[in-house]
């Protein structure tokens, strides 16, 4: 059972399959150099993402955008435990289902944001935290999703054994549309589908990707809605 294993809630099993015990030791191996990469995407982020922000980071997982991101108050909330122990100082973490943000107040935050965290819910999920993201979002506030693009690398797509659910570049903003976000940006070729590579190491092209029209080995999208 989960809960037998250090630092994993007793009741994180799953949430419409949303978590699996040990995908942090698997997908999520620890990795120094996604720090740096995540503060050059980060960076890149910040245009929509004023200083003075609340933001709150969805399946924030090791923290590495929470940890990077400059605003007022950064909450990372994740199923896993891992994200209090990974979470820096400045970050008030939270362990818990991001589908259920009760805790929250209604329009507490500027800014949500989730990497990677659609594709493993089902629908009913999604759409609970699409609605709970609405509600805790100020007038104005903001949306942002990093997405495996399934258009772009379907080959690779369920490499990861917990995705169970295809998104495109179509179809995500279909989908934010109909649940009544108003989608402003979609970058179909963001960022390559995974960091985990050699080539991952070189951290100091990551800017010059970010600038390039031409981004090679792409698989990941870039999604900005508004309330």
């Amino acid at each position: 059972m989960s809960g037998d294993r250090p630092g994993v809630p007793a009741d994180s099993t799953a949430v419409d399959g949303g978590y699996v015990p040990g995908y942090f030791q698997t997908r999520l191996a620890p990795n120094a150099r996604r720090t740096k990469v995540w503060q050059h995407i980060c960076a890149y982020l910040q245009r929509w993402i004023s200083p003075d922000s609340d933001v709150l980071e969805l399946g924030a997982g090791w923290c590495d955008f929470s940890n990077s991101v400059r605003a007022r108050r950064v909450v990372a909330m994740d199923l896993d435990a891992a994200v209090s122990r990974a979470a820096a100082g400045h970050v008030t973490p939270v362990v818990g289902d991001s589908t259920d943000l009760r805790q929250f107040e209604d329009g507490s935050f500027d800014v949500v944001f989730a990497s990677n965290l659609l594709e493993h819910l089902e629908r009913t999920a999604a759409s609970r935290l699409l609605s709970e993201a609405r509600r805790v979002l100020r007038p104005g506030g903001r949306l942002l999703l990093l997405q495996p693009n399934f258009r772009l690398n379907p080959g690779r797509y369920f490499d990861d054994f917990t995705h169970v659910a295809i998104y495109t570049d179509v179809s995500i903003r279909d989908y934010l549309t109909a649940e009544g976000w108003t989608v402003t940006n979609v970058k179909a070729r963001f960022l390559p589908l995974t960091l985990q590579s050699r080539a991952a190491g070189l951290t100091f092209l990551v800017p010059w990707y970010l600038r390039s029209p031409v981004r090679p080995l792409a698989g990941q999208m870039l999604v900005v809605a508004a309330r």
